[in-house]
């Protein structure tokens, strides 16, 4: 059971763009709903159900890692990914943008280059992971201001980047190969500058 619960299976809409991470159980569902479209890879595991009481025969479903849906084509890969610190001290490879270091991430913030007092905002192209020291060092100002330059320019993930970010530990060898085709070119390389 262990394993069902660790269990991720990459959700496609019907052209094949990524959409989201499930559960084994919400797999089942579109299984047994006749929404998935195909799949791709070799099947994770076999899920029974129950039986049926005309026929005899007893429900299952073998979950693939990857499994694209009939419906809508929701799911636009130019859509803003919802952004929290996993996924930018993920983006970041926990490295503070200001000294290099890596950190763990209780010991690690987000910093706004663009302070918000000076009209920054709280996105994606302005939030770099830092660490408490240097996010304390840099205070109210600009990079610039206070000679505290970025390694690495931030950029926005793309949605298979993201879900990549947001499982990076529980992806599946051919679950990655599938989403690096969608990757940017900006992607795990953080635009380095120095």
């Amino acid at each position: 059971m262990e394993y069902l619960t660790a269990l991720r299976v990459l959700r496609l809409n019907i052209a094949g763009a990524p959409i989201e991470w499930l559960n084994w159980q919400e797999a089942t569902t579109l299984y047994s709903r006749e929404l998935v479209a195909w799949t791709h890879g070799a099947p994770l595991v076999e899920v029974f159900g129950g039986t049926n009481r005309l026929s005899g025969e007893r429900s299952s479903a073998a979950l693939h890692p990857i499994i694209a849906c009939r419906g809508e084509l929701h799911g636009d890969n130019q859509q803003i990914p919802a952004l929290n610190n996993k996924a930018l001290f993920s983006r970041d490879h926990h490295l503070c943008l200001y000294c290099g270091k890596q950190f763990d991430s209780q010991q690690l913030t987000r910093d706004h280059v663009i302070p918000t007092s000076k009209g920054g905002t709280d996105s994606w192209t302005n939030l770099v992971t830092a660490c408490r020291r240097c996010n304390q060092r840099k205070s109210d100002r600009t990079p610039e201001a206070c000679n505290m330059p970025l390694l690495a320019v931030p950029y926005r993930p793309n949605r298979a980047e993201y879900l990549a970010l947001v499982n990076s530990q529980r992806i599946r060898g051919d679950q990655m190969s599938f989403l690096s085709s969608y990757f940017s070119r900006n992607w795990r390389n953080t635009a380095r500058i120095n």
